[in-house]
């Protein structure tokens, strides 16, 4: 049976019930919004532990739907790759420069929207006028966890180049270096339009951007304090995990072919079709590891399900 593992799984609980936080708060008229989320640095409200506390809130209830999927969908795989610490270091550390990033381009829209109203106001000017409108400046605000999936999902890219995904609405499968670029083009032009849809584009760039530092970093530094074998002990401990249910398989059923009647030369060809399999399992595991998973063919990934599957 597939299980969420712990990072991942914690995050989606704690997602969910500051989502439904935020409601009940409202009804005794607090907004968690306005006291977590993130708000512009010369806003009045601002504060610097906003920068972690403004990803785990939402507006609606598809804000937290995209969202939570898309840490599922693609967290689970990369956390059982890279481990449960790297994996939450990675997701935390995208957030807060996807939020670092977002005060930078409401940094400069502040300052496009001063200078257009008084051309002579310089740049140690904005501080100035920013502190004069903190106030007003309170009304910048940016929830979601968008940063850190769109992180997530950029880390499967990179981990997982050539593997195929069926994206809806598209009838053929894509890969994935192709979707994650795709993503990219999409957040880089709605940043740069001015389209208001209220969405924090910048953020989600800038989650993006961070981790594709992250991941540079780490491919250079092998020795930067993560363990890079971890993928590998991942097919091992898979693996593993195969190798114990066939045994415990075969302990619980020690006469299965006896008890159908089947005859010595019967369970001869039968341990040799089973040793052949277990064969074939081995190989398919030693090209993962030497080759990464994208290297398999559609049959080989089929044979390793339907082997994973297997009572």
């Amino acid at each position: 049976m597939f299980q969420i593992p712990t990072i991942t799984k914690n995050l989606l609980i704690i997602n969910v019930l500051a989502f439904f936080a935020t409601f009940v708060f409202q009804l005794r008229g607090i907004d968690l919004a306005d006291i977590a989320g993130l708000h512009f640095f010369m806003a009045g409200d601002f504060h610097a532990w906003q920068l972690v506390t403004y990803l785990f809130l939402h507006a609606n209830f598809m804000h937290i739907l995209s969202n939570m999927f898309g840490l599922w969908m693609f967290g689970c795989v990369i956390e059982n790759v890279w481990g449960p610490k790297k994996f939450l270091f990675y997701y935390i550390t995208c957030g807060i420069g996807a939020g670092l990033l977002q005060e930078v381009a409401q940094f400069g829209s502040f300052y496009m929207m001063i200078a257009g109203q008084d051309p002579s106001a310089g740049f140690a000017d904005m501080f100035t006028i920013g502190k004069h409108l903190s106030g007003q400046l309170n009304a910048w605000t940016t929830i979601g966890a968008s940063g850190s999936v769109y992180a997530v999902i950029l880390a499967f890219g990179m981990t997982f180049p050539n593997e195929r995904l069926f994206i809806i609405p598209f009838p053929f499968p894509i890969k994935a270096k192709w979707f994650v670029l795709g993503y990219v083009a999409i957040e880089f032009f709605s940043a740069l339009g001015s389209s208001g849809d209220g969405v924090a584009h910048t953020a989600h760039l800038g989650g993006m951007l961070f981790g594709f530092l992250m991941i540079r970093y780490w491919s250079r530094h092998p020795n930067s304090g993560y363990d890079r074998s971890r993928g590998q002990q991942f097919f091992e401990n898979l693996k593993r995990n195969f190798d114990q249910r066939q045994q415990n398989h075969k302990t619980q059923n020690p006469n299965m072919h006896a008890e159908r009647g089947g005859s010595d030369e019967a369970d001869r060809e039968y341990n040799a079709r089973k040793h052949k399999n277990q064969e074939e399992i081995d190989a398919i595991l030693d090209k993962i590891r030497k080759s990464g998973y994208d290297s398999l063919t559609a049959e080989e990934k089929k044979k390793l399900f339907d082997a994973s599957n297997q009572s």
